[in-house]
């Protein structure tokens, strides 16, 4: 059997109780934390917390190279975390259907999202959300100018159709802007990706700092103005909004201190 355990958002109590019954049974236990990571817990706290040792493993050793993970989930148990879901956006489908050719057995215990977070602490309704986008460091895309043509489009295409974008800041483990370096870690900040985005747009940003940990930050107003402040330690998102509801203006204005100038009137 082989187990997809999502850790949640922020620190090793973010697991349900599904997942860390899941743990506790496993014979081996395997995590990454290229594509996500717990900003509120190293990998010696959830050894320590869960009382089990974790193989962490790096993009190549799960993408090119899973046999130790599906070896130890056949004949035995072994379970994969990873921050937030497993299947969302942190997606692990490759590995599940390499396990299926192997006829091993696969189960998906589910942890919240980034995705799910933006929109309850932002009050921006979630199915008024469009297509997600990604917005990488300038050196990792190779394009002329700062923001890829893909990421303007996305936020643009959905703007026309009055929906919201949750827009996920790039995060680069184990490549830098030389290549690869084992030793680099680096997560874009929501003010970092305001300023890239000023650039190309003119519009109100929402920017969501640390969510599932006790004092997220959730922080709106003009992309320009938010780029002049500082939201502190990752992880970080940033929400463009569409068209906004009565209600999500009003949300906008009190929990995340949007100045009444620059938010657009409700449709």
């Amino acid at each position: 059997m082989l187990t997809f355990v999502g850790l949640g958002l922020y620190d090793e109590r973010s697991i349900t109780l599904e997942g860390r019954d899941a743990i506790r049974d496993a014979d081996r236990v395997f995590a990454e934390f290229y594509t996500s990571k717990l900003a509120g817990a190293t990998v010696d706290e959830l050894e320590e917390f869960h009382g089990i040792d974790i193989g962490v493993r790096d993009r190549e050793g799960v993408e090119q190279e899973p046999d130790p993970i599906l070896d130890a989930a056949n004949p035995g148990d072994a379970v994969f975390l990873t921050a937030g879901d497993t299947m969302i956006s942190t997606t692990h489908v490759d590995l599940r259907l390499r396990a299926a050719e192997r006829g091993i057995e696969t189960r998906v215990i589910h942890g919240t999202t980034a995705e799910a977070a933006a929109a309850s602490l932002t009050g921006l309704q979630n199915y008024r959300f469009g297509k997600a986008t990604t917005l990488p460091f300038p050196y990792a895309h190779g394009a002329s100018s700062s923001v890829p043509t893909s990421v303007v489009d996305t936020i643009e295409d959905n703007r026309e159709r009055g929906l919201h974008t949750l827009v996920y800041l790039d995060i680069k483990v184990g490549t830098g802007p030389s290549g690869p370096d084992p030793t680099h870690e680096e997560y874009m900040t929501g003010d970092y990706a305001a300023e890239l985005l000023a650039e190309e747009l003119d519009t109100v940003g929402v920017v969501v700092a640390r969510a599932g940990s006790p004092e997220p930050i959730i922080a709106a107003d003009s992309l320009e103005s938010l780029a002049a402040r500082d939201f502190g330690d990752p992880l970080h998102l940033l929400v463009i909004p569409g068209d906004l509801h009565m209600l999500e203006r009003d949300a906008l204005s009190e929990l995340a201190g949007a100045p009444e100038d620059v938010l657009p009137d409700p449709v």
